[in-house]
């Protein structure tokens, strides 16, 4: 019981109503009571004040008190309030007392029904009468200290009242309780299926995040986004699988007719044939050694050994290594440095990997008479490393994913230039490790642009 959200959830709202309704309902019932015997006691006051005013009033016009003018009003207070009244002169002689209608009364009940009291079961209180400063008698009051029937059937009316709305409230905030537990936990319901459907290999499982709540929505943005992110992973993976058996396929397939016609004596094994299994198979080598560094460079425990580097003696190293190759391919290559001597800290093994990989990219993509420039300025703290072509450039659909491992844009263009396509996916993972950024700009048959970002050394 109560293992699921929504049971608990209805549970303390359902005991926050109850406590509510319970707590409301008794601060009524104490008010409504104490106001209702507030009222029967200034009814009560009102009605002696009355009867001493008739009293007054009788003994101005007549000059003595008998109560004649008053029996209807007894007679009545008698019978519907059950309060009774005794008037006792100055010389202690009871001129009349209502107090006898409480033995008609008791004669004219059903012997099924409750008895009425004496006045020993009365509460009673006196009232001096004095007229221009002389005393004319007592008044004795007796009232009962329960409430009379009248008074007990209001109350009953009142509390069944009170009883039925507690219970309509209760229901009510019942079912308020379902509703909304059902309406919050309803999003986690949709991502707690969503996960199961993902678990059992449903990439394409999508949970609608439309009248969520904001933590929920939040929630099921997220999956959404782990979903799309293992879909685009699956089919980066079928993709790369695809590629690589084509890779693998065409230099094996080259060397095994050749090694056949070898051993059938087709051919013979001239040193321009052999030449041309070895360049087959220095592919195949080429391929498994970017794999291995595909590898160590996305591992987390990378080991970098960092030392202090100046910034003009890389480019320097870039200068003379690169500038060869761009001639050779009739590009203008050039170096630019602003402002002062810089230094940074970097594995100067792995910084050297990135910046060939992307200079490799700016050779094999700018066409003949091109320009490429690299070039290297401070912002905010990090030294910034720019390679910059007006080569053939990357499209807009390309562009996004450039950095996913096996990812391969125009399929012509990398037959020609060769890779499975981790290149850029090594040199953002060895950025990465050094706690840098690597951000692209291009446009299709206008350039490109790459800009590494690596932190100043701290003095």
């Amino acid at each position: 019981m109560f293992r699921t959200l929504q049971s608990r959830l209805m549970f303390f709202f359902v005991l926050i109503s109850l406590s509510g309704i319970i707590l409301v309902s008794v601060s009524i019932q104490l008010g409504f009571f104490g106001s209702f015997r507030e009222y029967l006691d200034t009814k009560r006051f009102e009605q002696v004040e009355s009867v001493i005013e008739g009293l007054e009033t009788e003994y101005r016009n007549t000059g003595k008190v008998t109560g004649e003018t008053l029996s209807s009003v007894f007679h009545h207070h008698a019978m519907v309030e059950n309060t009774f009244f005794k008037f006792i002169d100055e010389n202690e002689t009871t001129i009349f007392d209502s107090t006898r209608f409480l033995n008609m009364m008791d004669g004219m009940m059903n012997p099924n029904m409750m008895r009425m009291p004496t006045t020993e079961n009365l509460e009673s209180e006196s009232f001096l009468i004095i007229i221009e400063g002389q005393k004319i008698g007592t008044l004795i009051v007796y009232y009962p200290v329960e409430y009379i029937d009248i008074d007990s059937q209001f109350l009953k009316q009142f509390n069944k009242y009170i009883f039925i709305a507690a219970l309509s409230m209760i229901l009510i905030s019942i079912l308020v309780s379902f509703l909304i537990s059902k309406k919050l936990t309803q999003g986690l319901r949709q991502v707690s299926n969503a996960t199961r459907e993902l678990k059992k290999h449903n990439l394409d499982i999508r949970v609608s995040n439309v009248n969520q709540v904001e933590e929920i929505q939040q929630l099921v943005t997220s999956f959404n986004e782990l979903a799309e992110s293992l879909s685009k992973q699956e089919r980066l993976r079928k993709q790369f699988t695809n590629d690589l058996a084509h890779e693998l396929r065409t230099p094996l397939a080259t060397l095994r007719s050749q090694i056949e016609a070898f051993l059938d004596e087709v051919w013979e094994p001239t040193p321009e044939r052999l030449k041309q299994g070895h360049e087959e198979l220095m592919r195949l080598v080429r391929l498994v050694n970017d794999l291995e560094k595909l590898l160590a460079a996305e591992n987390p425990q990378i080991q970098l050994h960092l030392t202090k580097l100046n910034a003009e003696d890389v480019l320097g190293l870039l200068n003379s290594t690169f500038k060869p190759l761009f001639e050779e391919k009739k590009i203008h290559f050039s170096i630019e440095q602003s402002g002062p001597e810089s230094f940074f800290n970097a594995d100067r093994d792995r910084f050297v990997q990135i910046m060939m990989n992307l200079l490799n990219n700016a050779l094999k993509y700018t066409n003949e008479g091109g320009k490429v420039v690299v070039s290297s300025f401070i912002v905010d703290g990090y030294i910034c490393f720019s390679v910059k072509d007006n080569g053939q450039g990357i499209s807009s659909d390309d562009l996004p994913h450039i950095f996913e491992r096996f990812y391969r844009g125009e399929k012509s263009r990398n037959r020609k230039t060769g890779g499975v396509g981790i290149g850029l996916s090594i040199v953002k993972s060895l950025v990465q490790a050094h706690k840098g950024e690597i951000t692209v700009e291009s446009e299709p048959n206008k350039g490109t642009k790459v800009v590494v970002s690596l932190p100043l050394e701290k003095k």
